[in-house]
């Protein structure tokens, strides 16, 4: 049996391993801040690269916090809080690369999508799936009755806003809906969880709305995902999903528009 002084050494022992491939990552990033701000050209290209060592980053993050609690007993939140500081890393970087509009004509952002042009779709469907897995990995450790809850939705919202702007949408409309393009696939499954990722964004802010910050500006980005969601629905010509999320958007804004009412009378 290992006396309580070699368990709390292999402890450390696992953690540095971790911490030894964060620093590196970490390193990763400051040269490659230093050198996109010296060297602009492909700066976008190497922008995703970088967001893919920190999505790993925070894999690493949680394995640290799965030893702590395997040696502990008990969470570290510390080690959540670095991963989920993580996680923003990436979605600001995301953000950086194709925009953060919500509800945008795709002409409205296509110039910055361009620059990652040889970014192939199943390499960005493959991304935003990882990015997905961590978020969900960290959130579930948090468990629901985190101080972070609500702060959540904005990171779920923005994680769906960039699910759908790594998309070059006008490729897609062009050659992604032919069944022989090598792409069909992966842009069919991306699209299938872009429109599940906006509707659950609307339906959170609007549960953020009514459960926590009464704040209008939460229903109004409930309202902006919808927008999105049915534009997408306009896009791959799913008439009738577009005319029910139509309905939906009519029906949230009249009550948008009535609690207003009520707060200037009140």
């Amino acid at each position: 049996m290992d006396s309580p002084q070699q368990g709390t050494n292999i402890y450390e022992e696992q953690l540095r391993y971790y911490q030894e491939e964060i620093n590196q990552i970490l390193k990763q990033e400051k040269a490659m801040t230093e050198l996109t701000a010296r060297d602009p050209e492909g700066s976008m290209y190497k922008k995703i690269m970088l967001v893919d060592e920190l999505i790993y980053m925070v894999t690493l993050y949680l394995a640290q916090y799965q030893i702590a609690v395997s040696f502990l007993g008990k969470k570290n939140e510390t080690l959540l809080n670095e991963a989920r500081k993580a996680i923003y890393k990436v979605i600001i970087n995301l953000e950086e690369i194709v925009s953060n509009f919500i509800d945008a004509p795709f002409s409205d952002y296509e110039e910055k999508v361009r620059k990652i042009e040889h970014v192939p779709q199943k390499q960005r469907f493959y991304l935003i799936r990882k990015l997905g897995l961590v978020i969900d990995l960290v959130i579930r450790a948090y468990s629901d009755n985190t101080k972070w809850k609500w702060s959540f939705v904005e990171l779920q919202g923005r994680y769906a806003t960039v699910a759908k702007n790594i998309l070059d949408l006008k490729d897609t409309a062009e050659t992604g809906f032919d069944p022989r393009s090598p792409d069909y696939e992966s842009t069919m499954f991306h699209l299938k969880l872009v429109k599940k990722l906006l509707l659950q964004a609307a339906d959170q802010y609007r549960a953020r709305y009514e459960t926590a910050t009464s704040s209008i500006e939460d229903f109004r980005l409930a309202i902006q995902y919808l927008e999105a969601a049915r534009r997408i629905h306009i896009l791959l010509n799913e008439r009738s999903a577009a005319e029910e999320v139509k309905r939906q958007i009519g029906i949230w804004s009249d009550k948008m528009e009535k609690d207003l009412q009520k707060r200037k009378k009140a």
